[in-house]
Formats: structure tokens, C-alpha cells, sequence
């Protein structure tokens, strides 16, 4: 039992224990004993805050955290195991930033910059290397430490010891300078290369080692972690102190400031490093060369001084690389030329135009392409390079009936038959008794050689005219004198219209050219032909030459197979009688409602109605209607009516709209009990193709809409009148018009109500028909200030007329 009791209490001994250490382990004596495996999140978040309260990191607090007793190993997992607490709990504005990069067990401080372009710089040369946010000339990580490398406060070293010993740990550079390694001491290496600080470490380790000395175990040392160095640039688009990598370069400050000012110099910048200058830096060797001799590694305190330039020029048009540029003394227009990649394939480089500036104007220089290596250009020249002539030296051109007309090349002494063969020969269709030479003349006139084609091929040299740079050579074709003759069809073929002419073209031709005929041709054919005379008769009245015959109207292929001749016009006609049977629809209270095919041309609605079975027992006999189609035709007329209207009056247009959208159709009321009586009643109209016989079925109820108390349908009463109905659903409501009201009948006739002096009369009303109130007008009331100008103006009218009358 007592042994058990001495357990339970070593035990909560020891958990009592990592507590207190975890809690205040920046003032605990004691850290060989904490277990980070065991800390809980509430432990974390303790340390977390104790380092947060005293303004410090973890990295910082390792010296002092390995020498209270905490190993290598637990102080790493306590590290990795804080910085998972703080990316877990971070929100907001708390979340942690990422300040270090790692690369293959590398750490670097991250530094970055917005990059802004620069607009106003942009055509001088190099200032895109500085606003390229992609080009930023970091330091890689990946490879071996540079030799030369002077360690300092801030760095971290990776010791190894590996052999029949080992040991493990990443230990800082203090800001003392020194490293302290764990039982062998502090050493000091600030100032010291790698190189060297290698071999001082490894011989410290060795004095405690022995297995070191004897080579029974290695010692490895590398660069783990780099650190950051303060330097100054001044003269840069944004200059003032950075803090970079140990391991950064020239390049890299300058990409941070966004390289040189408006009027900073590319060519001439100072690396000042204790107070002297330690590399004058000439961003144009990089430029033009790659050469990256200039972009030496940086140290603390160093100054990147960039001073203002000594001469610029500028250089434009056809270069491949137009700018301006930064000149040294002793440079010429060659060197010049070389930053501006040389000429493009379109510049003349025989001279360069330069505008010069004098102490009061400018004035104009030629430079000679034999100058171009000792011209030295001065600080304002102005560089232009033009475009050669649009001009050719040795061009000649064919054209016309040959094989292959195009430009060719002129040598001297190249005849017209020398050209035709290299244009591969003549057409067929060439005309061979003429051809023609535009010449371009001394004085850039032209002039017109003619040449005998037939003479100059076959060894007339008297002929065979020789040429000269910039001939045109035309070589007519036999085609190009003559007339296009055409041929018109028209009427029952199916594709009517202009056609080319063809010798011996006849009618069978055209006719199946055309498609053939169509069903409605008669056999009669009508073609007119020109009159072609030199003598004018005025005795002949005719125009033309009518030729008229008949055809077989029921096949393509004619037995007389007449020959045209050019610009005839053929027209076949239309048999008297050809038309295809047309439809009306009946629809409603009849026996046999559908379509009909209207029998004759004077078909009527009596006669439809008796052929659909005539009316049924629940037929309204005063709602009978026709809806007829709204022809286009019609349209057309109301579009074309001018009714003198302003430009911005659309009714025309409304109207129209109105027709072809919404209504589609016109109605014509029908009276059947008129018919019935007397056939020949103006309401038996006589039916086109596409009407519609409507025949309404009885209904007892009147209905009552528009601007009405009660849309409703009101049973029909037999010797009520219009009031009553807009009475029976409330009357007009505050907007209705009840004096425009209206009836619309069911064959779609329409009446309204009449005025005379103080006496209104009412429509009469009918089965199923429909009462209309119309909405009143808007009006504007007049204004108090309106009517006191009335009154103003009677007074005045007044006074007037009293005046005239004393």
C-alpha cells in the first residue's frame, strides 16, 4: 500500500511539475524535465501568451531555453507545436503573416514589393526590368552557400556531428556574434566566412569530441537559416532603407525601388560600402549582353546611390527597339544603334536624320552610314530613322491574257517576248494584233507604247519593243471587246429572270434552263426583239420586233425549236382559266361546321351556310359575323399615307402595327333574317378566300365592362334599356365616361350614345351583346395663378372698352 501511495504521488508530482513549466517557463530554472508530448492546448496557449506579453519570439527564447536544460529535440517540438497553435487560433486580423520562406531546409526572410508601372518611363530603355513584378532578382536558396559568405547576428547555423557520435541542433547567431553549442560553449563567428567559421567550429567540437579528432565521427556545417541586412537606396522611384537578405545582390535593391527616378541614370550608379565607392554599376551591360559582372552581393550598411544622368538622346522610328537612351562619353552611333537592336527590315540605312540642340534652337544633321562608328551623339539629339522608297529598282508587270500574270524582275536589256515567256505564253483568248506599254517617264509622266504582238513573237525586233523598270504590260483578251448579251424570261416558268446569251441558244434551251414550265402556262409564247438598223425611219413607228407562236404548254422540249438572239425577252402566258380551288371556314351553331371550297366567284353566306347544313336551333340569328384576313397590301396603303405629321408623331406607324399585330382581321356584321327574306340583301356579301363565317351561339346575357363599379354579365330583360344594365353593376365608377359609352352587337356591329342639346339618347340592346364605358380624358386643372392671368387680361379688356366708349 505505501509503495502504490508513493507512486500516485510521484506521479502527480511529476504532472504538477509540467504544469508549472508550462505556465511560467520563461522563469522557470529548470527545463530538462518538460515533456512537450504531454503539453495540452491550454499549456500552449499559456506560452503563447507569456511570449506575446514579453514582446518575444520562440526563435529568440532558444539560447535561453537550451540553457536551462531543454534538449535540442524537445525545444524543436516545442517550436513546431506553437506555430501549429497559432495558425489553428488565428482569425481576422490576428492570423499570423508568413514572414519566412523554405527551401530544401533553408529559411529566408520573405520580402516583397508592389510593383507599379511606370507609364511615363516606359520608352526609357531598361526601366521594364524594374516594374516587372515576375523579375525580382531573389537570391535562390537552393544552391551551395557562397564561400565568401561573412556570417553576422541573425543567421542559423545546422550543426552535425555523425559517427560514432552524434549531435543535432540549429543554433542561431547571437547579436553578440557568437553560437553557443551544448558542452562545448560559445564561439565567436560574426565577420568570419563560412569557410572559416567551419573550421573554428569543427575544431572546438573536437576538443570535446574525441571521436572527431581521431575521425571516428564527421562534423557538418551548414547555412539553415538568413539572415535579414538593412541597406539604402537613394535616387530610385522609391527609395529609402530596406531590409533584404543576407544573400541579395545589387539588382535586387534596385528591382525593390523600382530602379532609377524620372532622371536617374541606368549607366552610372554607386555602390558605397564604408563610405567609399565599391563598384560603379552600368545596368546596360546586362541589357545588351547578360552580363551580370555588375550585380555583386550586398552587406550591411551598404548605399546604393544613383545619381541623375549626364546625357540622354532619344531614338525613333524604324528601329527595333525605339526609346530613349543613356549615353557615356566616347560612345558613338554604333554602340547607339546596338542598345536599339539595330535597324528594323524597313529602315533606310544610308543616313540617319539627327535634330541637334544648340545653345538657342535646333538645327538638323545627316549622319552618313560612314560616320555611324565615330559620331558621338550629344545629350537632346533627337535619332530619326526613316522608311526606304516605296519603290522597286527592278520591277516590271504583265497583265491580261497570259498564264501567269504577276511582277517579274527587269534586266537590262529584257524584250516583250522575253516577258511573255516567262509569263509562261499567251491565252487562247489573247489578242495578238495589239498590246499595250504604260511606261513611268523620266518626269513621272506616263506614256502608252503599242505593241504588235504577232510581229514581236515571231523575231520582229523592230517590234519586239525593249522594256524598261516599272513597265506595265497588258495583253488584251478577244473577250474584252465583246458586248455581254443577255436574254429575259418571264411568266409561267418557274424561275423567271435575266440570263446570259449563248450562241444558237434556243427557246428549249432557256425553257429547261429555267426550270421548265409550270402548270398555268398556256401554249402561247410572246417574243419581243430589238430593231437594229443605220437608217432611221420615221415612217416605222415600231420599237421592237414582235415574234408570236404557240407551244405544246404540257412539255419542256418544243418541236419547233426556235433560235434566239441577244436581249430578247420571252414571255409565256397564262392560260385564261387556272385557278386552284380557294377555302372559306363556317364555324358555330350550324349542322356541319369546317372549310369549304368556294364553288364559284360569286359565292355568297347563304350559299355556305345551306351547304354547312344551315343553322342550328341555338343559333343567334343577330350574331352572325364574317372576320376577313388583313392583306398586306392594305397595310402598305396606310403606311404610305402622308398625313403631314411631325417626325416624332409615330401614328402612322402605330396604326399599322396595330392592323398587322393585334387585330389581324376586319369584321362585317351579317343581318341573316334580311338574307333569308331577300337573296340579294346587301349582307349576303360575296366571300373571298380566307374569311370566316362565324354564327354565334344564343346567349340571354348582356355584358357590362370598361370603367364600371362590376365587370359582369347581366340576364338579358326584354324592353330595358342601356341604363339599366351600367345600373344593374353599379354604375360608372369616378373615371368612367358614361356619356361616350357604347354597344358592341354580336355580328360586331357597334353603336354609340347621342347628344342633342340637353337630350340623350341610348342604344337599343340585344342578347349577348356587350356594353363599353370608356375611361374619361385626362385633364389639367387650371392653376390660381392661371386664373388670376384670366382675370388680369378681362380687366384690362374692360377698361379698354369703357375708355373707347366716353
Amino acid at each position: 500500500m505505501k509503495k502504490i501511495t508513493y507512486v500516485l504521488v510521484l506521479f502527480f508530482t511529476f504532472l504538477f511539475s509540467y504544469s508549472i513549466k508550462a505556465q511560467d517557463i520563461l522563469k522557470s530554472k529548470d527545463l530538462s524535465t518538460v515533456k512537450v508530448d504531454y503539453l495540452s492546448e491550454d499549456d500552449l496557449a499559456k506560452i503563447s501568451s507569456q511570449l506575446k506579453s514579453n514582446n518575444t519570439t520562440i526563435e529568440q527564447v532558444e539560447p535561453m531555453a537550451l540553457s536551462k536544460g531543454m534538449s535540442q529535440t524537445e525545444y524543436n517540438k516545442l517550436k513546431v507545436r506553437l506555430n501549429e497553435y497559432a495558425v489553428k487560433n488565428a482569425t481576422g486580423n490576428d492570423k499570423p503573416k508568413i514572414i519566412e520562406s523554405q527551401t530544401d531546409g533553408r529559411k529566408q526572410n520573405q520580402i516583397t514589393n508592389d510593383k507599379v508601372k511606370d507609364t511615363a518611363n516606359a520608352i526609357i530603355f531598361g526601366s521594364e526590368l524594374f516594374d516587372n513584378p515576375t523579375l525580382n532578382f531573389e537570391p535562390d536558396l537552393k544552391i551551395a552557400t557562397p564561400v565568401n559568405y561573412l556570417l553576422g547576428p541573425g543567421d542559423e547555423l545546422q550543426v552535425s556531428v555523425y559517427g560514432v557520435q552524434e549531435f543535432n541542433a540549429s543554433i542561431p547567431v547571437s547579436v553578440e556574434g557568437k553560437i553557443s553549442i551544448q558542452y562545448v560553449g560559445q564561439i565567436s563567428v560574426s565577420g568570419m566566412t563560412i569557410e572559416a567559421a567551419t573550421q573554428k567550429i569543427k575544431a572546438a567540437i573536437a576538443r570535446v569530441y574525441s571521436t572527431v579528432s581521431s575521425g571516428q565521427s564527421q562534423v557538418s556545417i551548414s547555412l539553415s537559416k538568413i539572415r535579414t541586412i538593412k541597406i539604402t537606396v537613394i535616387g530610385g522611384k522609391q527609395p529609402g532603407n530596406y531590409s533584404i537578405s543576407s544573400l541579395a545582390t545589387v539588382f535586387n535593391a534596385l528591382h525593390l525601388a523600382g530602379g532609377p527616378g524620372k532622371n536617374g541614370s541606368y549607366r552610372n550608379i554607386e555602390l558605397i560600402r564604408n563610405n567609399k565607392v565599391f563598384k560603379n554599376i552600368d545596368i546596360y551591360r546586362f541589357l545588351v549582353k547578360g552580363d551580370q559582372s555588375d550585380n555583386v552581393g550586398l552587406r550591411e550598411n551598404d548605399v546604393i546611390r544613383i545619381p541623375a544622368y549626364n546625357q540622354r538622346v532619344v531614338v525613333e522610328g524604324q528601329v527595333k527597339r525605339p526609346g530613349i537612351f543613356e549615353m557615356k562619353k566616347g560612345e558613338n552611333f554604333s554602340d547607339l544603334l546596338n542598345f536599339a537592336s539595330g535597324f528594323n527590315e524597313f529602315a533606310y540605312t544610308a543616313s540617319v536624320n539627327v535634330i541637334q540642340k544648340t545653345g538657342k534652337e535646333f538645327k538638323v544633321h545627316d549622319i552618313n552610314e560612314s560616320e555611324y562608328n565615330s559620331y558621338q551623339p550629344q545629350s537632346g539629339d533627337v535619332f530619326r530613322i526613316t522608311r526606304i522608297l516605296n519603290r522597286f529598282e527592278n520591277r516590271i508587270k504583265i497583265e491580261g491574257a497570259v498564264f501567269r500574270p504577276d511582277y517579274y524582275s527587269y534586266q537590262e536589256g529584257m524584250r516583250v517576248s522575253d516577258l511573255i515567256t516567262r509569263a509562261e505564253g499567251l491565252k487562247e483568248d489573247a489578242y495578238s494584233k495589239r498590246a499595250r506599254i504604260i511606261r513611268l517617264k523620266t518626269d513621272l509622266t506616263t506614256e502608252i507604247v503599242n505593241v504588235d504582238l504577232n510581229a514581236a513573237l515571231t523575231g520582229d525586233l523592230n517590234a519586239d519593243v525593249e522594256l524598261k523598270r516599272e513597265d506595265i504590260v497588258t495583253v488584251y483578251s478577244i473577250l474584252d471587246f465583246r458586248e455581254e448579251y443577255k436574254v429575259t424570261i418571264d411568266g409561267e416558268v418557274k424561275n423567271p429572270g435575266v440570263y446570259d446569251y449563248f450562241e444558237n441558244l434556243t427557246l428549249n434551251d432557256l425553257i429547261v434552263q429555267v426550270g421548265g414550265l409550270t402548270g398555268s402556262a398556256s401554249k402561247r409564247v410572246e417574243i419581243a426583239r430589238m430593231v437594229k438598223s443605220d437608217v432611221i425611219d420615221d415612217s416605222n413607228p415600231k420599237r421592237i420586233e414582235l415574234v408570236q407562236f404557240e407551244i405544246t404548254s404540257d412539255n419542256n422540249e418544243q418541236a419547233k425549236n426556235f433560235l434566239l438572239k441577244p436581249f430578247d425577252v420571252v414571255n409565256i402566258r397564262r392560260i385564261a382559266v387556272y385557278e386552284k380551288p380557294q377555302m372559306v371556314i363556317i364555324k358555330g351553331a350550324v349542322a356541319y361546321p369546317g372549310k369549304y371550297v368556294l364553288e364559284n366567284k360569286k359565292e355568297n353566306v347563304y350559299n355556305v351556310v345551306m351547304r354547312a347544313g344551315g343553322l342550328t336551333s341555338v343559333a343567334n340569328l343577330e350574331g352572325m359575323k364574317i372576320k376577313r384576313p388583313i392583306k398586306q397590301d392594305q397595310i402598305d396603303k396606310i403606311k404610305s399615307v402622308d398625313l403631314n405629321l411631325s417626325k416624332t408623331d409615330t401614328l402612322n406607324e402605330k396604326l399599322a402595327k396595330k392592323l398587322e399585330e393585334d387585330l389581324k382581321f376586319s369584321t362585317i356584321p351579317i343581318n341573316w333574317e334580311k338574307i333569308v327574306k331577300d337573296k340579294n340583301h346587301y349582307s349576303n356579301v360575296t366571300l373571298f378566300p380566307g374569311d370566316e363565317i362565324e354564327v354565334a351561339v344564343y346567349n340571354e346575357g348582356v355584358k357590362v365592362t370598361g370603367n364600371v363599379l362590376l365587370t359582369s354579365e347581366i340576364p338579358y330583360r326584354r324592353g330595358k334599356g342601356f341604363k339599366y344594365y351600367i345600373n344593374a353593376v353599379g354604375g360608372v365608377d369616378s373615371k368612367g365616361w358614361k356619356k361616350k359609352a357604347y354597344i358592341i352587337y354580336p355580328n360586331g356591329k357597334a353603336d354609340v350614345t347621342k347628344s342633342f342639346l340637353f337630350f340623350r339618347s341610348y342604344p337599343n340592346v340585344v342578347p349577348d351583346s356587350q356594353i363599353v364605358v370608356p375611361e374619361k380624358p385626362e385633364t389639367k386643372n387650371m392653376t390660381t395663378g392661371e386664373w388670376v392671368s384670366i382675370g388680369s387680361v378681362l380687366t384690362s379688356l374692360a377698361l379698354l372698352i369703357v375708355t373707347a366708349f366716353k
